[in-house]
Parts: structure tokens; sequence; C-alpha cells
């Protein structure tokens, strides 16, 4: 089990590493940049169009007309938007009230939402916070938000968190003609795709994490170290689980709904693809399921050992408060000054006293030992 874990703590910070080549649609803000507006393209036929030679940058009207005018749809990108910035996008492409007050304060649970011909959906992004070792105040899992409006000829993603960027995702799709000109629910698919797979390489992570706790609780057993310095590890642990647990549980509803019921918005050789994503969440809801079930085996585990650690203590301090008893009880009788005490005349008194208490203490000593107190 060792090996593996160090193996996969070897390979993983690799892979996170990895990152898709510098490229011009860049979907990272820029903390400079006056408009939330990230990326803005218009596709037709599965492809990019490029923007005309007299625009240095399209913006979302240029880009509805260029739509209305030639056919395909837009895909526009925004990061924490305004109100004031996301305003004028909501106007031109019609988007309700309640969707875009959802999309600009964030903070939302995972959902799947009709308004007219346009499907709102949001999306928990998870991150796995790196760390060199598990404490108690150790952060284990980031969450950002992607929403994510979904038209006939538009698709908006409104992206929270400093997490979750969707520029390598981009720059997939467009290798991808044919997938792509299938229109804005392939989009959505690859986006649900994109966060459902970093669920399953958080899981994977966080199982590291918890099989360190499982070894370390299970370690300690008559070692007689520091007793139930494990909890507050567990209790951490199992508050991020639990915020894994909100991204991931609310979210399988929709992406069933999104594989079951036919929808106008969504391409029917789209939908089969659905499937796939909600069978992957299905999976990574049982894990994180799983997790929470099994630390709290762990931290019961843990209390019960700290219980069973006292009580061998105490047994040790009632043992030897009982040996430390009968001198103490002969000392006290002889230092009670009576003119009649047993022995005090005799030369060897004084030495056959002791020698009765020890022996005494000696006897209490091995039966206790015997018996499993000492």
């Amino acid at each position: 089990m060792s090996m593996i874990r160090d193996l996969r703590a070897a390979v993983r910070p690799q892979l996170r590493k990895e990152r898709a080549p510098y490229s011009p649609y860049d979907t990272t803000r820029d903390p400079a940049a006056i408009s939330a507006v990230v990326d803005c393209a218009v596709y037709r036929d599965g492809r990019r169009v490029k923007p005309d030679a007299d625009e240095a940058c399209l913006t979302p009207h240029d880009a509805m007309l260029q739509v209305r005018r030639d056919g395909g749809f837009a895909w526009i990108g925004l990061h924490e938007p305004t109100e004031a910035e996301f305003s004028g996008i909501a106007a031109e492409f019609g988007l309700h009230p309640l969707a875009v007050e959802d999309a600009v304060h964030a903070h939302q649970r995972p959902k799947l939402e009709r308004y007219d011909d346009t499907l709102f959906t949001v999306f928990k992004t998870i991150h796995y916070v790196d760390h060199a070792e598990l404490t108690a105040t150790s952060e284990v899992v980031e969450t950002g938000e992607v929403m994510c409006f979904t038209g006939r000829d538009f698709f908006i993603t409104v992206r929270h968190g400093g997490q979750g960027s969707l520029r390598a995702l981009r720059h997939r799709l467009q290798d991808d003609p044919t997938l792509l000109a299938k229109g804005p629910s392939a989009v959505l698919h690859a986006i649900a795709d994109h966060v459902v797979d970093g669920y399953i390489a958080v899981a994977d992570a966080v199982q590291d994490d918890i099989d360190e706790v499982e070894i370390d609780v299970f370690s300690q057993t008559g070692k007689g170290g520091p007793r139930g310095k494990d909890a507050g590890r567990i209790y951490q642990l199992k508050r991020e689980v639990l915020e894994f647990k909100r991204a991931v549980s609310p979210l399988l509803r929709p992406m069933q709904l999104l594989s079951e019921r036919p929808m106008r918005l969504v391409d029917p050789d789209i939908q089969k693809y659905f499937r796939d994503v909600a069978d992957h969440l299905a999976r990574v809801q049982e894990q994180v399921i799983g997790f929470d079930e099994l630390l709290n085996s762990i931290l019961q585990a843990n209390l019960a050992q700290a219980t069973v650690a006292q009580n061998e203590d105490m047994r040790k301090i009632t043992s030897w408060a009982a040996i430390i008893a009968v001198p103490t009880m002969i000392c006290g009788v002889y230092g009670m000054n009576f003119d009649y005490m047993p022995e005090t005349d005799w030369e060897y008194g004084y030495p056959m006293v002791l020698l009765v208490t020890v022996g005494i203490c000696f006897t209490i000593h091995r039966a206790l030992k015997r018996n499993g107190w000492l």
C-alpha cells in the first residue's frame, strides 16, 4: 500500500504541472483587464471564425451579428463579471434575470434550469490542494464555479474562482471540428465531462490522504504515543470531504436529465455522451459517500483508542496507588508514637519492618502484573 501511495504522490504533481501551450485565446482573466470577457469567438461548421481585419477583438455584440448573418454559434467566456459588466450581455442574448443574478453572485448549488429557450447549468469545480503533510488546518480541496448558458446559437460561460480555466478545453474542442459542429450542446457536454474528470482525479488524491490517516491511526496501537492526536486531522478531512460531496451529489440529477430527457437545445447525438458523464459522476458520488463513512469509522476507532489508552493509564495509576498504600499505612501506624508498638525494642525490628513492607509491595506488584494491570 505504501509503495502505491508513494508512486501516486510522485506522479500526481507531474500530471498537475501539465499545461496547454500558450495561445492568444487565453481564458484566464488578466487582472488589469477592463472587461470580464476573456474570450469571444464565433464557430461555424465546427471551426473558429477569424475576426475581420479591422476588428482587434470580437465583442459579444459583433459575435451575435455575425451569427445572425452567417450562421454558426458564439461562445463567450467571462470571469467573475460584475452586474454592470454582465447586464449588457444579458440584454443582448435575452437571458432571464434570475439566471443572471445567480451567475453574477455565484455560490450556487449545482443545478440545471430552463428559462424559455435557454438552459442554465451550474457546475462546481474542485481542485486538489497539494500539501507536504496533512494537518488539522490543511486545505485539501478548493472549489470554484462555472455557470453555463446554452442557447440555440450561443454559449456563455461565467467562471468564478482562481481554478477551473477553460482554455485547454476550448483548444481541445477546436481540434475536433466534427464534435464542435454539433453546436452549443457539444460545448456543454465537454464542460460537464471536464468537471467530472476533475472530480475523479481529486477523489483519487483524497483517497491517498484517507489511507495515510488510516495507517497513522492504527499504527499507534500499543506504542504509547500521544493519544487522539489524529482527531483534528480526521475532522478537517471530513470537512473537506463534505465540501466535495456538496459539489458532486446535487449534480447527479441534472446529468441524468440531460442524458435521459429529450431537449430541444441538446443535440440527440450529444445526449448519448451525457450518459457516460452521469455514470462517471455516480461512481464519484459513491466514492465520496464511502469516504465520509470510512472517516466516521476511523474517527470512532481513534476515539476508542484514546478511551482504551485512558483506561490503561487509570489501571496503572490505580495499581501503583495500591502498592504505595502498603508502606504508607505501615509508616502511618508506626508514626503514631504509641508506647507499646510491635518490635520497637528489638534490635532488628526496623529492618524487619522494611523487609516485610518490601515483600508485601513485591507480592502485590507481581499479582497486578500477572493480571495485566501493569
